[in-house]
């Protein structure tokens, strides 16, 4: 039953992330945090355990979007390099920062970011282009930052690395697709580094790797990677203006049911 739950998630969070171009954490984690909870998990370890989950699946789910971007020679590969090495220390960081916090409280924390979220995208609020495109150490300093948030929220941050981008005059396209490459790096770093954190802890189910449930890591990786296209396509036939106001609503309820 609960395989099924995994596999219709992974549905959803795909054609959510081909619509949106997000990586679907924002959906993955509350509806893992909902399944966990059911299944009776210790509430300890369960946001946890999404949120590390979570990461694991955006493994698979941003593999074809790289490729395809890459293919449109829409990456700034240079970006990505430097930003990457921020990414990998900002990730491990992320995750013992996650670790430290009591279940309930980053809940509360993952609502918050998701009513950010919401408002962010409902209005369409983007910074305006500054400068060029900074030098290495803003692009490695950015990019601890923002792995560090995305670990700790169980995203690929899409949401904080176009804004960035964007900001700092690069293309809207090549920003979309850089930022896809830079969550390959963030998922495998936050989901290598949840499972270390959390290797040792007594309170986690079976079929765990450390703060990853293969299970649900299966179920959403394999129905993940091909509604992404279903979504990618849907993308090109509807508004794209209502699309994200649709998804803000959405998020803006998933925040305000984790702060209650």
């Amino acid at each position: 039953m609960e395989f099924a739950l995994y596999l219709l998630l992974g549905g959803f969070a795909g054609v959510l992330a081909g619509l949106f171009g997000v990586g679907g954490g924002l959906i993955i984690v509350p509806v893992l945090v909902f399944s966990f909870t059911t299944q009776g998990f210790d509430p300890q370890v369960l946001t946890h355990l999404a949120v590390g989950t979570s990461l694991a699946t955006i493994v698979f789910t941003s593999m074809n979007s790289i490729l395809a971007h890459h293919r449109k020679g829409a990456v700034q590969w240079l970006v990505v390099l430097w930003m990457t090495l921020g990414i990998l220390l900002g990730a491990a960081l992320g995750s013992l920062t996650a670790a430290a916090i009591q279940g309930p409280v980053l809940q509360k924390m993952i609502g918050v970011f998701a009513i950010a979220m919401a408002v962010q995208m409902g209005f369409s609020l983007q910074p305006k282009a500054s400068a060029g495109v900074p030098g290495r150490p803003v692009l490695a300093a950015a990019g601890v930052v923002i792995g560090w948030a995305s670990a700790i929220f169980g995203i690929g941050g899409g949401s904080l690395t176009v804004p960035f981008l964007s900001w700092r005059s690069v293309p809207m396209q090549q920003a979309v697709a850089t930022s896809a490459a830079c969550g390959l790096p963030i998922a495998i770093a936050g989901a290598l580094s949840f499972a270390v954190v959390g290797w040792q802890d007594p309170r986690l189910p079976e079929w765990s790797v450390g703060y990853v449930y293969l299970p649900a890591l299966a179920g959403v990786a394999i129905t993940s990677m091909f509604f992404a296209r279903v979504g990618a396509n849907l993308a090109h036939r509807l508004s794209a203006s209502m699309l994200r106001r649709l998804f803000a609503l959405l998020l803006l309820g998933v925040g305000i049911n984790f702060l209650i």
